[in-house]
């Protein structure tokens, strides 16, 4: 049983690890909630639904290039370290955020805009790819047992706070400008903003102390040292690696289709204003994130299993209703308590998803393993989620993206079922040797 002292949690670390998580998330779901203003500025005039199908490929792009980020940069943490490597993924979401901010338009050079927009996307991937790893692991590992599921929360605090902030400065620039001001330069604002706020979060993480998990691995033997970060060994967590895709796949899929993609989805399908859409959003989304360390503090107290179960079972069975309903909603309250309920099945995953894969693997493979498996799933299921989902609504079909993500719950559910619990690994040496020391009194 945890003491007080082991109880207690590391306030500045949680901080320190999740705000530069926050401006990553920003400036990448940025892109997804300012889309609809910026499309047309980067390929032909046409039918809108074209032009968002473009934009939502070129999303799918930088999703695709997280497995590239995953195993780069989760090599880089395991070798490096979980400090270096969250120094690094901000410092490259800065500089994606500045590209997309003074990309030219269509009218100006053509497809070549459209092109500058793609190797920002391919940025903002490789570095996302990295940063929920090096994020996952610092969290974790800087928490002592018996918290580390209410601290990991922060994770999707973070990253729904960047949502929201997004959100937030939208309805913002939709109240001060007219439509045609965004369409023409007002889009850009937002890239400018998470471009310097990135820049300032570089400060911060320089700051940060190295996680004493990760150093007590550093101390170890030389043949470890020398296989920290390699495929070679994450291979030798086989099991544990496709667990992490299995497991991923019905939660990030619910989870963009209740996030990125329900504002267009409100707007698109269910006709209501763009302003009321984000509005609807931003505070459904702001209750998700408050309920985030409530489940996670759950599950230091009956396991992660019960809480992914949860999820498993609601994605699978609400899923269809509540995407039909939230088509055929017709004002704010009634959207807003069908996103709500769609985001708190969604909190069972969330919540503490980034722990669970924490705690499959040991130290010296841990960024790794969680990083590469993790942007696989993301990209063949969250980074298509936008995409399929215009593709059944351009085809006619719309109900049947609500079929497919209720299959992929329940997939995951299977998973979730037969897992082993994960909430009383120890993460070092250091915490196996406390967890034996009654044994020898």
């Amino acid at each position: 049983m945890s003491t007080p002292t082991q109880a207690r949690t590391p306030w500045r670390a949680v901080l320190g690890g999740s705000v530069g998580n926050l401006v990553e998330w920003y400036d990448w779901f940025v892109y997804a909630s300012f889309a609809t203003y910026f499309a047309s500025a980067f390929f032909p005039k046409g039918n809108p639904t074209a032009q968002l199908l473009n934009t939502a490929g070129i999303f799918a792009v930088g999703f695709f290039m997280r497995p590239v980020g995953g195993w780069l940069l989760g090599r880089y943490a395991d070798r490096r370290g979980r400090k270096a490597a969250l120094t690094l993924t901000v410092t490259l979401m800065s500089g994606s955020a500045l590209l997309i901010a003074v990309a030219p338009t269509y009218d100006s050079v053509g497809y070549f805009g459209a092109v500058v927009l793609l190797i920002a996307r391919l940025m903002q991937g490789l570095s996302v790819g990295g940063e929920y790893a090096a994020s996952s692991t610092y969290l974790t590992e800087a928490t002592p047992p018996g918290r580390r599921g209410f601290a990991s929360s922060f994770q999707y605090v973070s990253m729904t706070a960047g949502q929201l902030l997004g959100l937030g400065l939208q309805i913002v620039l939709q109240r001060t400008m007219s439509e045609e001001a965004l369409k023409s330069y007002g889009w850009r604002i937002p890239f400018v903003v998470g471009a310097l706020s990135a820049a300032v979060i570089f400060y911060l993480r320089r700051r940060l102390l190295e996680t004493p998990v990760y150093a007590e691995e550093a101390k170890g033997s030389p043949a470890i040292r020398h296989e920290r970060g390699t495929v070679r060994e994450l291979l030798r967590h086989r099991r544990e690696a496709f667990l992490v895709i299995a497991l991923t796949a019905g939660g990030t899929l619910a989870y963009y289709t209740y996030t990125t993609y329900l504002t267009k989805y409100l707007s698109n399908t269910a006709g209501l204003p763009k302003s009321t859409a984000s509005l609807v959003s931003f505070w459904a989304l702001l209750v998700f994130a408050l309920l985030q360390p409530l489940a996670g503090a759950l599950s230091d107290r009956i396991g992660r299993r019960p809480l992914l179960i949860a999820f498993g079972v609601g994605g699978t069975v609400a899923t269809v209703p509540l995407m039909t309903a939230l088509g055929h909603a017709s004002g704010f309250w009634p959207a807003f308590g069908l996103m709500l309920t769609g985001l708190v099945v969604v909190t069972g995953y969330t919540s503490i998803n980034a722990v669970v894969k924490a705690e499959l693997f040991p130290t010296h493979v841990r960024a790794l393993g969680v990083a590469l498996p993790y942007a696989i799933s993301n990209a063949l299921f969250g980074g298509t989620a936008e995409y399929v989902a215009l593709w059944f609504k351009k085809g006619g079909v719309e109900s049947g993206y609500f079929w497919y993500v209720a299959a992929c719950a329940a997939m995951s559910l299977v998973v979730y079922v037969r897992m082993r619990e994960t909430r009383d690994t120890a993460m070092s040496r250091r915490e196996l040797a406390t967890e034996a020391a009654p044994a020898r009194v």
